[in-house]
Formats: structure tokens, C-alpha cells, sequence
């Protein structure tokens, strides 16, 4: 339970720390009205480069920038504060909606010399955050994925994907689509402490499971594991995969790089104060003594005994539970429809 009379429900967040890109620190009256603000921009691109090596794709698009989920461990906190906002409450109450980015999907794919290459939805946001169910941007990204017939790979962690069932079949008929479902933990009570507005976790293992008997490839990924959080529940959230109907699975640990660290770190205190030292002391266990390591390996795998034994944990029982796939969307299909030509990729 949490221990603070001033704790905000429905909010990861508990405050807003300061922008790293501003040089004065303004103090703002908190909002009577705690609704979350939309507000429309309109960027000149969408398509970015993937520099993970965790993703199968090369490049990424979010319709969104902020996110209502609120999860208190996001990595896309950070970006937020490019737009002037902060990384805290402002992340899940401010976003940012992009209406035109099914117009510059389609400028980007036909560009001169274009090859194929699968494309991540999203890489930093959910695209099926809350506002998508009146938006609709990312069903029109993927309509116009299906008239491209290029290959995308999705991950969310809200049950609004099975909305758009129809267009993801047809991707899948020619395997260019492939979905992983976010699945952190079975304890509903921790669900709604860490990710407030996301799915519950129910809805997410239906989620897997209709996608599944719908004939699309769906997977799963435990991310992040928190040490003395979440960490225990690796069996079973990967036996309950595997019986929805999941066909992959991942995890990656937590890192807390950035203004995550600081909000992160007032949450847990407030939420699980008798465990907070303690999951804290080995988030910095597995970053050689940080929150977050800079070295790319590191940061994406973890380091030292606590992550050896959460991976073996996780391998054991992924062994188990799954056969060994590799995601290989096809590429050959893709053609523009103004020249009505297949566009091979070499």
C-alpha cells in the first residue's frame, strides 16, 4: 500500500523533476484539473533509425510522444524533456499527437531507391495508448503498410490492438507483421502501481491469445525485469505465454538512465517501502554501481551474478515453454502503388 497521503493515483510519476535542456527551473501550481492535455503537432518526419540491437528492425515510427500508460520504469521518459517537458508527470499528461504520420509514412516509402526493411511500431511510445481509440493514426500507419505490403513489427501493452484484428491478418497472410505483447508481471496489484493506465494483465494474455487464433505471430516480452520486484514471476509469465499462444519470448532488464532514476526512486519508496533500499542496491548491482550503464552491452543485458542468475532463470523456462523462432518478415512483397511494380529487395 502506498504510505504517502499525497500519493497521485493513476499516475506513475509522483512529481516533475527538472529539464536537463533548461536552464531555469520554473515552479508551476500544480493543476486543479488533472486530465491529460493532447496537443497536435506536426513533425517533418516519422520514420527514425533503430540503433538497438535488440530489435529485429532497422527503423522505428511513433504517432505519439508521451505516453498515458504512465509506467513508472519507461525508458521514453527521457525523450520528453526535447519537447520542453519533463520526464515526470508531464510525460503521462502531456502527449503529443502526430496526425500526419500515415501522410509521411507513405512520402518515406516512396522515396528514390527505397529497399524493404521491416519497420518497429513503436520503438519508444505505445501506439495503442488510450487517445489511439479516438485518433485511429496507428490503424491508418498500418492500412497503409498493407497497401505498401511492407513488412512492421508492433509492440504495446494495451488490448486496443485486437480493434484492428482485420488489417494485422491480412499483413500476417504474408508474413509481414509480427506483435509482441509487454508483459511484466501476473500480480494485478503491482500492474496497477507501475503501469496505472496500461491493459491489465488479463486483457494482455487475451490479448496473446485471440491474436494467436487469429493467425498472427504474436510473442511476448518480460521487460523490464526489476530484481526483488518482478523478477520472481519469470516462470510463470512465461508458462502463461505459452499457453495463450505465445510464439517468442524476451526480457530485458531495468534501466533507470536519466531523470528516471530520481522518479523511479520516489515511486518505490512510496509504493514498497520495505523493499525499496533493497530493489535499488541491485539495480545497481546489475550496472557495475549506476542505475543504467552507458556501455551498449551492458545497459541492454545487465551485468554480474543477480543478472546471470535472472537470465538463466529466464532461459530455463524458455527452453521449456518455447521452441527456438527467429522473426523473418518478408521483404520481396513490398511495391508502390503509383508504378503498380514489385520493388525486390536485393
Amino acid at each position: 500500500m502506498e504510505n504517502d497521503m499525497n500519493f497521485i493515483k493513476g499516475r506513475g510519476a509522483q512529481f516533475n523533476p527538472h529539464n536537463r535542456f533548461q536552464k531555469n527551473q520554473v515552479e508551476k501550481e500544480e493543476e486543479e484539473n488533472p486530465n491529460t492535455q493532447y496537443i497536435e503537432v506536426h513533425p517533418k518526419t516519422i520514420v527514425n533509425n533503430v540503433e538497438s540491437k535488440n530489435v529485429f528492425a532497422k527503423y522505428s515510427m511513433n504517432p505519439y510522444q508521451g505516453c498515458e500508460h504512465g509506467c513508472i520504469y519507461c525508458y521514453a521518459r527521457n525523450s520528453h524533456e526535447y519537447w520542453g517537458f519533463s520526464a515526470g508527470q508531464e510525460f503521462e499528461g502531456k502527449i503529443m499527437i502526430k496526425k500526419n504520420a500515415p501522410e509521411l509514412l507513405e512520402k518515406f516509402l516512396n522515396k528514390k531507391g527505397y529497399q524493404a526493411t521491416p519497420i518497429m511500431l513503436s520503438g519508444n511510445t505505445d501506439c495503442y495508448q488510450p487517445i489511439e481509440r479516438r485518433m485511429q493514426i496507428t490503424r491508418s500507419i498500418l492500412e497503409v503498410l498493407l497497401k505498401y505490403k511492407h513488412p512492421v513489427g508492433m509492440i504495446t501493452k494495451n488490448s486496443l490492438i485486437l480493434r484492428d484484428v482485420d488489417i494485422l491478418q491480412q499483413l500476417a497472410a504474408n508474413n509481414l507483421v509480427h506483435v509482441t505483447i509487454s508483459l511484466t508481471t501476473l500480480s494485478e496489484e503491482l500492474r496497477r502501481k507501475m503501469e496505472p493506465r496500461a491493459s491489465s494483465f488479463h486483457n494482455r494474455l487475451k490479448t496473446v491469445n485471440e491474436l494467436s487464433k487469429a493467425g498472427i505471430p504474436v510473442g511476448i516480452l518480460i521487460g523490464p525485469v526489476i530484481p526483488s520486484l518482478n523478477s520472481h514471476e519469470i516462470p510463470e509469465i512465461l508458462k502463461a505465454a505459452a499457453e495463450a499462444g505465445a510464439d517468442t519470448a524476451g526480457m530485458v532488464p531495468v534501466r533507470l538512465q536519466g531523470a528516471i532514476g530520481p522518479i523511479f526512486e520516489d515511486w518505490i519508496i512510496k509504493t514498497f517501502p520495505d523493499r525499496a533500499q533493497r530493489v535499488m542496491n541491485q539495480i545497481r548491482e546489475i550496472h557495475d554501481g549506476e542505475l543504467s550503464s552507458s556501455h551498449y552491452q551492458q545497459k541492454t543485458k545487465g551485468t554480474g551474478k543477480i543478472m546471470e542468475q535472472m537470465y538463466s532463470l529466464f532461459r530455463l523456462y524458455r527452453n521449456k515453454y518455447f521452441e527456438k523462432k527467429d522473426i523473418e518478415l518478408r521483404c520481396d512483397l513490398f511495391k508502390t502503388p503509383d508504378k503498380g511494380q514489385l520493388r525486390m529487395e536485393l
